[in-house]
């Protein structure tokens, strides 16, 4: 096995680096206990709530989250209920949450809870990862502060700490150095507090080492065996691989109205945003010949149109540029493939992403404007 010193590049040794490590949980923990946000989910912290959060949390904001986590929590208070809600249900309680599959995954797991475990969440760390969606964060946050076992949870924010903390020029994106990292933790955890613990660096990576702009060094516990902060360079670190390019993508998108509603189709099952509604839409930005002639294709009689402003959405890997057109009609016959949704249903029946909330939003002013 490679030391660490050599997987993070640094001239200390493996020793010196487990010393710094244990340094770390008393005063960070201290910290944590007096400044720690308060957060609906750190309040009753069962673990299907501890559950539920830390699922929505990944790749979205806190204060973005809080909403949704409390009507999901209303609607679905337990693994028996998320196990057994439709799943149209259960998307448009995602809805605008993004990255979907994490809701199925969710209702996945409830229901091998279900099967397997009487509707309980098992109390163990490698049963945890056998369920559908935990991953080792997933698995090691639920069972550190749901069950206070010791195990750590290695997220962006707790990568970005450890490596200003030693100063590593390594990649955490490399997979060796992250497993290095978990090693790190996994060896060092406090075996009382750990829940605690796994919060306090989180908390740390997202209010005090932040990923953008400088880190507030002067609040922060660890400043004053911080080997980033003491070669007065903190933002060099962490160290990542540029990312690839997104591929952009270009759309012209339908929204195609009558007073009956508006026309929606789904998505496929499989591949991004799996099954969810959306606005028609053509690949490329069209002509106005060419959407006549698509809605003609269509059988759509268009009575008035109206140029929408342009709008974007940005996925990890790919950037969808769409430009956007009002379709009035006095009666739509939907196409092979459509549904014609009533206007009374869009709020509450069908789960339509972000990436057209633009369009969403242009619906109701097409309303207004062509009473």
């Amino acid at each position: 096995m490679q030391s660490l010193n050599e997987l993070f590049g640094l001239s200390i040794s493996e020793a010196e680096i487990f010393q710094l490590a244990e340094k770390v949980p008393e005063p960070l923990v201290g910290w944590y206990r007096e400044n720690a946000r308060v957060l609906p989910w750190r309040e009753n912290p069962t673990p299907y709530r501890v559950w539920i959060s830390e699922v929505m949390l990944q790749q979205t904001r806190v204060e973005a989250v809080k909403p949704y986590y409390h009507r999901f929590l209303a609607a679905l208070p337990d693994i028996p209920a998320l196990a057994a809600v439709p799943e149209e249900q259960l998307m448009k309680l995602w809805e605008g949450l993004g990255y979907y599959s994490r809701a199925r995954n969710l209702q996945k797991a409830a229901r091998q809870m279900m099967a397997e475990y009487g509707g309980q969440m098992p109390a163990d760390y490698n049963s945890l990862l056998k369920l559908s969606g935990f991953g080792e964060y997933t698995a090691g946050a639920v069972a550190s502060i749901a069950f206070g076992i010791p195990v750590p949870a290695v997220d962006g924010n707790v990568l970005r700490v450890f490596s200003r903390l030693l100063a590593s020029g390594s990649d955490i994106m490399a997979p060796a150095v992250r497993k290095g990292y978990r090693r790190l933790l996994l060896e060092t955890m406090p075996k009382d507090f750990p829940g605690d613990y796994n919060q306090a660096l989180m908390e740390l990576g997202a209010t005090i080492c932040a990923p953008n702009g400088p880190p507030d060094c002067g609040a922060c516990p660890l400043s004053s065996f911080c080997r980033g902060y003491a070669a007065g360079n903190p933002t060099a670190f962490p160290v990542k691989a540029p990312k690839k390019e997104r591929r952009l993508e270009e759309k012209t998108v339908f929204v195609i109205l009558s007073p009956e509603g508006v026309l929606l189709r789904r998505r496929p099952k499989q591949g991004l945003l799996a099954g969810l509604w959306e606005f028609p839409w053509i690949e490329g930005f069209l002509s106005q010949p060419e959407v006549s002639a698509c809605l003609e294709q269509w059988g759509i009689a268009a009575e008035k149109f109206r140029t929408l402003r342009p709008a974007k959405h940005i996925f990890s890997h790919i950037e969808w540029r769409m430009n956007g057109i009002a379709v009035l009609c006095e009666k739509i016959l939907p196409p092979e493939g459509m549904t014609l949704c009533r206007w009374e249903d869009l709020e509450t029946d069908y789960a339509v992403p972000s990436a057209f909330a633009a369009f969403k939003k242009a619906v109701l002013e097409c309303q207004e404007e062509w009473k």
